[in-house]
């Protein structure tokens, strides 16, 4: 059984979460120890709320150096909502402010026109992007599957590779999955989306 680390870092709906990554049959324990991020099997950051707010969670629980070098082994990440988001090298979200910097590019705002809302609340279909979803976590399921969202923000990776999948929103390009080697990260909440999120978390378990 996989040993799972739910990062703590006092942002995000961390009970749906745990009880998704358990019920595809991981071993999880939440935490905001970097003793424990070092040494997990896998490491996952949810979290939902303000960018800033995220990072100086992360920094007050002396967690951005364990996570960059639990990155840097190699060993499967997965980022959801906010905690994707703070992937990027930084975000426009209440003014500039740095984030992980692991996969190169910002977080914006989606623009607001007539027509679409903001935050962007529902179920959306994902398609692939950049170079594909095979080999990932999103592998199992098909193009055009529905998933479900709820933000304001969105990712915008400088490199068109590190997109994995993107969404469509009244028009709008949403990055709904980046990835870098061993780093995925989904704006859609895959505990939240049925039968196809268990997939993709399961998948990411494999």
């Amino acid at each position: 059984m996989k040993r799972v680390i739910v990062v703590d870092y006092g942002l995000g709906n961390l009970h749906s979460v745990v009880k998704a990554l358990r019920h595809e049959g991981a071993e999880v324990v939440v935490s905001e120890s970097p003793a424990d991020v070092r040494g997990a099997d896998r490491v996952v950051l949810p979290g939902v709320g303000a960018f800033a707010d995220g990072m100086d969670g992360l920094k007050k629980r002396s967690l951005v150096e364990p996570l960059l070098e639990f990155v840097a082994t190699g060993r499967p990440f997965l980022g959801i909502c906010l905690g994707m988001q703070l992937l990027l090298g930084e975000s426009e979200e209440f003014g500039r402010h740095e984030g992980l910097g692991i996969i190169e590019g910002k977080v914006v705002l989606i623009p607001r026109v007539p027509g679409r809302k903001v935050p962007h609340i529902g179920w959306n279909r994902i398609m692939p992007a950049g170079a594909g979803w095979a080999e990932t976590p999103l592998e199992p399921i098909a193009p055009a599957t529905a998933m479900y969202f709820v933000h304001s923000f969105t990712a915008e990776p400088a490199r068109e590779e590190h997109r994995l999948a993107d969404a469509d929103y009244v028009g709008f390009r949403v990055s709904a999955a980046v990835r870098k080697d061993n780093v995925i990260g989904t704006q859609f909440h895959p505990e939240k989306s049925g039968p196809s999120g268990l997939l993709v978390i399961a998948q990411y378990l494999r």
